[in-house]
């Protein structure tokens, strides 16, 4: 509004009026100076309205072009004018403009419509400078300044740049020219080479300025450039008149800067959310089609027979675990944050929600990722059983071949010895030595029935344990088993014969049997002893291998008691020695009851002794792997039980920091930071964990009493914790981005957080939705417990609604579920702080609205209600103009001409108001 105090008293026009009558006698070269700037500003504005003046004092007497001029510059109607020739009519158009000047709020004094009439050249010009102040200067407005002051300090800040222009007055600051040609150029550098010009020409530098200006500017040349050398000091008035029409010239293109500026901003909003979304899109399809590839690779179960070939599975595992899955986990991570700040960037431009293609979603991504993980646990699980399977079946199978072979050595010969037909010739004594022996034979062969019942059982487990050598192994059991048959059926019939012939033998030397019955259960126990104590064993606790070497020493304590047996057995012998030599009994050949002989005992016995300490010496090396083993469990728990509480107390102050209050959300951002900072430099404590659970599983230890933590529990909690903070990170970008776009002050950011924390207590509901997000989620330790007030960082749809009628809502069923389809647009039943922070910052910011936007199209397009492409082409960057015009659709509208484009439908849509 127009300052009405500025010229009430003794204002500033009767002060400039009195500067005027004195600046007429000291200068009369001034007084033509005004003639010719104030006719050529007059004419200026007359000529729009087709007509101009010649003399200033005389083209005004009637008041006819004087109310004309008051009209143009105004914009409104005057008072009807007096058309008579007399006197009594000029007095009274002259008087109508001074009335209507007055009603501007402008105290004209010592100018009254007698001098104007009359001609009075001093009081013409006294009144045109009045009108170009109050209409030309008096809206100036820069920085806080206005009228003269606020015309001074725009032109000091245009020509600020140019080192040889200093503006400081209206005057002596204008004689060279820099001035005016500056101004050109700041807004029109095209049109004048201003490098070329100097500052002792002001001739040449006027004269350039002011061509330029009636030529490409339409601002009439209002001085010559004798007037400004020529004079000593140039009229203030003047050339205030001349710069004001500059001013307004350039400020024109400005408000059209500005409208294209406002364009340029939003348009390059939307160009940079539809690259995040194409971005998005192409990360998440890239991302389910590796979850999609590496699925079933992760449920093939189908089993290798070697075990070289399943720890060849195993390794590839690892590779997977090290090198192939931690790349995509960040990958997730950096989607979730990249669809976050692309839904928050949408929110602040007043954009639609980014809803994902169809199975691109977020969520779908989580559940995806959940199978694989889901996968990648059954396949770890079911590698370890296979390797646990085939080691077992390996010592299996090497305990079958070791007992067939024992079993088939001892057979041998067997059936030829059983089918001799000896006894028909023998004697009596021999016959009756026959069936010693035979007898002491099928006790032998009792004594093998155990070896033979225990190759069938381990022949069938290793059958029920698929095997995969089975059918050898089922061949060889079943030739022994057939052998076995055979060999008790020509038993059996050797037995009979024997016993035919018995009555026909009489004489059986008593020494001789004792020594078959004794020789041949010792011969079996050295025989076992020697098979325990070359038996294989496999392990995998201290405890057991303890137990191995504590029923070694048992065994080695029997040896004294086993010797005496031998010495008694050897002292059997010795007697029947003793007896042939001193009975000079006539003996044909060896002990007919046995083929053991003391030979036989001694080299057995000798052979037991030499096993014993192999065996010793193999408990020990088993020991001390065993030893080894432990220590590798209790390296792997020490560092477990540390790092697996470390990442709970991580994942809880992360939450406290992310709901409590404390310092601005730069301290909070600041101080995530330092938390994540310190997260990451954690990473090496991992990585060492890691190496360590590699030792344990190459040394196929299976389990650990040590601790309740598995590499499987910290890995999760590890990728959990770097996606937690990653995200809470994220949410506090988010939260000072939508500050700073609406202006929010902290104070207002700490009263929505006041409301919210209030209200964001934790419900049964929620809970469950915490805990199906993975909020809440402990490592390795028994589930975090929540409390009814407990704050989580959401509210459930009732909490939320209190919230807003806490602070001034009045809802509706209707206007809820207007408001919770814009905070939670998945309908999760859930509100998060950032989506409260949105709405409400919303509430009481003010943002680009697509009315503002077609107003800037108006602008561009002047004032027209469609646009051309070569207006697009002029005002914008060629990239945004060819975006504009390859969407706008043809404006139909009645004004139409060939090629108009529809700006007004193009904004709306810019807004998600109607299709683009």
């Amino acid at each position: 509004m127009y300052n009405m105090d500025q010229y009430d008293g003794e204002n500033d026009y009767m002060q400039q009026e009195d500067d005027w009558d004195r600046d007429l006698l000291l200068d009369p070269a001034w007084e033509k100076q005004q003639r010719k700037t104030f006719t050529a500003w007059c004419n200026s504005h007359l000529r729009k309205a087709g007509t101009q003046i010649e003399n200033i004092e005389e083209d005004f007497r009637d008041g006819l072009k004087l109310m004309l001029l008051l009209e143009v510059i105004s914009g409104e109607r005057l008072a009807k004018p007096e058309r008579g020739k007399m006197r009594v009519h000029k007095i009274s158009n002259v008087n109508k403009a001074l009335d209507f000047i007055a009603s501007k709020g402008v105290k004209l004094v010592s100018i009254g419509a007698e001098e104007i009439v009359d001609g009075n050249a001093k009081m013409t010009l006294g009144m045109i400078w009045t009108i170009i102040l109050r209409f030309a200067i008096q809206d100036i407005s820069v920085e806080e300044t206005s009228a003269k002051e606020g015309l001074l300090l725009w032109c000091q800040r245009k020509t600020a740049p140019y080192k040889n222009v200093n503006i400081q007055n209206f005057h002596i600051s204008w004689k060279d020219g820099l001035g005016f040609c500056a101004l050109i150029h700041r807004h029109r550098p095209e049109l004048i080479d201003y490098g070329k010009l100097r500052k002792d020409d002001p001739m040449t530098n006027l004269n350039t300025a002011f061509d330029v200006a009636e030529k490409y500017l339409d601002i009439p040349k209002m001085l010559d450039a004798e007037d400004i050398v020529g004079t000593a000091r140039p009229d203030e008035k003047a050339i205030m008149t001349y710069v004001s029409s500059f001013y307004h010239a350039f400020s024109g293109a400005q408000k059209a800067e500005t409208a294209a500026n406002r364009i340029c901003k939003v348009l390059a909003v939307n160009q940079e959310n539809e690259q995040l979304m194409e971005d998005y899109e192409k990360l998440a399809s890239d991302l389910l089609e590796w979850i999609r590839r590496t699925i079933p690779w992760l449920e093939n179960r189908l089993p290798e027979n070697t075990m070289q070939a399943m720890q060849q599975k195993l390794e590839d595992f690892r590779d997977y675990r090290r090198l192939h899955k931690p790349p995509k986990v960040q990958e997730k991570c950096q989607l979730e944050i990249n669809f976050n700040t692309l839904q928050t960037k949408l929110r602040l431009s007043n954009r639609p929600a980014f809803m994902p293609s169809e199975g691109k979603m977020v969520s779908d991504i989580n559940n995806a990722w959940g199978s694989l993980e889901g996968a990648e646990k059954g396949y770890e699980e079911w590698l370890l059983n296979e390797i646990r399977r085939l080691e077992r079946l390996d010592h299996l199978a090497e305990k079958f071949r070791q007992k067939a072979a024992i079993h088939e050595a001892w057979t041998e010969g067997k059936e030829e010895m059983l089918q001799k037909r000896d006894y028909e010739t023998a004697s009596l004594s021999d016959i009756k030595a026959l069936l010693k022996k035979h007898e002491a034979f099928e006790s032998d062969l009792a004594a093998h029935q155990d070896r033979v019942e225990q190759i069938a059982a381990i022949a069938q487990e290793l059958n029920e344990l698929d095997y995969y050598d089975s059918p050898s192994v089922n061949a060889r059991c079943q030739r022994i088993c057939d052998q076995w048959d055979a060999l008790g059926a020509l038993t059996q019939k050797r037995s009979e014969a024997l016993q035919r012939t018995e009555k026909l033998l009489e004489t059986i030397d008593q020494l001789y049997l004792e020594f078959a019955k004794r020789a041949a259960p010792f011969n079996n126990w050295m025989e076992g002893a020697m098979e325990d104590l070359q038996d294989t064993f496999i392990v995998h606790t201290i405890e057991e291998i303890q137990g191995l070497s504590t029923a070694h020493e048992q065994f080695k304590a029997t040896l004294p008691e086993a010797d005496k047996e031998r010495l008694a057995i050897l002292g059997i012998h010795n007697e029947i020695a003793k007896i042939v030599q001193t009975y000079h009994v006539n003996m044909a050949g060896t002990n007919p009851y046995t083929t053991i002989n003391p030979q036989e005992i001694n080299t057995k016995w000798d052979k037991v002794r030499q096993l014993v300490p192999q065996r010793d010496q193999a408990l020990i090396e088993e020991h001390a792997r065993q030893q080894n083993n432990e220590r590798l469990r209790r390296q792997f728990a020490n560092q477990a039980n540390v790092i697996g509480p470390w990442i709970q107390n991580k994942m809880e102050e992360i939450g406290r920091i992310s709901i409590e209050m404390h310092g601005t959300l730069e301290d909070q951002l600041t101080h995530l930071r330092q938390y994540e900072k310190s997260i990451v430099n954690y990473k090496p404590k991992i990585d060492q964990l890691e190496g360590d659970h590699q030792l344990i599983q190459e040394a196929l230890i299976f389990d650990n009493k040590h601790t309740n933590y598995t590499m499987e529990h910290i890995r999760v909690g590890w990728e959990q914790l770097l996606t937690t903070i990653a995200r809470t990170i994220n949410e506090i970008e988010n939260q000072i981005l939508t500050r700073d776009a609406k202006g929010i002050s902290q104070e207002q950011l700490n009263e929505f957080r006041a409301s919210f924390n209030h209200f964001d207590r934790v419900s049964t509901e929620s809970l469950c939705r915490q805990e199906a997000s993975g909020r809440g989620r402990s490592v390795g330790g028994p589930p975090l417990i929540h409390t009814q007030l407990k704050r989580t960082g959401i509210m459930d749809a009732e909490d939320f609604k209190t919230c807003l009628i806490s602070v001034g809502y009045n809802l509706g069923e209707n206007e809820f579920s207007r408001i919770m389809s814009i905070v939670d647009p998945n309908r999760m039943g859930i509100v998060t702080f950032q989506a409260f922070i949105d709405f409400m910052s919303r509430e009481t910011a003010d943002t680009d609205t697509a009315d503002q936007v077609m107003a800037s199209f108006k602008v561009l397009a002047g004032d027209k209600n469609y646009i051309l492409a070569d207006e697009l082409r002029r005002e914008l960057p060629p990239d945004q103009a060819d975006y504009c015009i390859a969407r706008m659709a043809p404006y139909c509208g009645p004004d139409a001409v060939p090629g108009a484009l529809d700006y007004m439908s193009f904004s709306t849509a810019l807004y998600g108001e109607s299709d683009l």
